[in-house]
């Protein structure tokens, strides 16, 4: 046993055990994956997230011969899911599809989070990005935003808004609308998207942001009338639908992306195959189709490209919550 700890001493003071430990890791980074494969999606099965995991998970099992698995754990609004991965090994089994949601707005809207968004994970790449369209009921007299601005300055407090619920994205992008036009609208918040939609269709609330898998069969049904898109560009899917910039109000972009993250300290090597494999993914046809037509354009930005993202997101959706007032719970 003394001579055991002797060794150790020695390999400590020459710097050898580090190098032997470095060298396993690059081994097992090498050899990567030689197991099955978790994606963890931190929200119910057949939303967005769970979708496009799914996809994914099935191109990278096919690609690699391994079993790559889709985990629900949904609840508190991802925060259970989120912190699982935070808390696993970062070997690279175990990973996650996080959203705007686990990492730019529930921090706005938390004052403790089990996990930190900025230093608990290791991006990999954003998949998608689906931005949210401002759509309100048929019997608001405004067909245009300029015109929408305009009602709510000549009738504060009188329009209402739908959000999935207090500290959401869509509530966050209502926030914003309402500090960046300075007009008064009223926050009506939901148990999720569904209800929401279906209190604007029956004409209970006024106005809402939503994704557009969501709204445009409303849109093109005429049950709810679409005034523009919070992104940088327009969308085949509507090619006649502004954005906001084109319509009036600069700066203002607003929706969900999904991206690949793992836990950090994950070594460099496993998180360059992943993303090498997933720009590859994201480039398929098939893929691409299937992303479009749930009204999400496919990405696969760099590590270093992601990490920079979810870092201005996480500002851009503090200031916002901070403007509107919204005490963190």
């Amino acid at each position: 046993m003394k001579l055991q700890i002797r060794i150790v001493s020695r390999l400590l003071s020459s710097g050898l055990l580090v190098f032997v430990v470095s060298a396993a890791l690059n081994v097992a980074a090498q050899s990567y994956p030689a197991k099955s494969i978790r994606i963890v999606v931190p929200f119910p099965a057949g939303g967005n997230a769970d979708i496009f995991a799914r996809i994914h998970a099935q191109k990278l099992s096919d690609a690699w011969g391994q079993p790559v698995v889709v985990d629900n754990r949904a609840g508190a609004a991802g925060i259970i899911g989120t912190q699982l991965v935070a808390k696993s090994p970062a070997d690279g089994y175990t990973l996650l599809l996080g959203t705007t949601g686990t990492h730019t707005t529930n921090p706005a809207v938390y004052a403790r989070l089990p996990y930190d968004p900025l230093k608990d994970f290791a991006p990999v790449s954003n998949l998608a990005d689906s931005p949210f369209m401002l759509v309100v009921h048929p019997s608001v007299p405004a067909t245009s935003l300029k015109q929408l601005i305009a009602l709510a300055r000549a009738r504060p407090g009188q329009l209402n808004y739908a959000s999935f619920g207090t500290g959401s994205s869509a509530h966050l992008a209502g926030e914003m609308l309402r500090t960046m036009a300075k007009i008064e609208i009223v926050h009506v918040p939901y148990k999720g998207g569904p209800p929401a939609l279906a209190d604007l269709i029956g004409g209970h609330v006024a106005l809402m942001f939503n994704s557009l898998p969501a709204v445009i069969p409303q849109v093109k049904s005429g049950k709810l009338r679409a005034l523009a898109l919070a992104a940088d560009k327009r969308t085949p899917t509507l090619p006649d639908m502004p954005t906001f910039a084109e319509a009036g109000l600069r700066g203002f972009e607003a929706g969900s992306w999904y991206g690949l993250l793992a836990p950090a300290g994950t070594p460099k090597d496993v998180i360059g195959r992943l993303h090498t494999e997933t720009v590859r993914i994201l480039a398929l046809p098939d893929v691409r189709q299937r992303f479009a037509s749930e009204g999400a354009t496919p990405l696969g930005n760099s590590p270093d490209e992601f990490a920079e993202q979810i870092r201005k997101d996480h500002a851009r959706w503090a200031k916002v919550a901070r403007d509107a007032g919204i005490k963190p719970q």
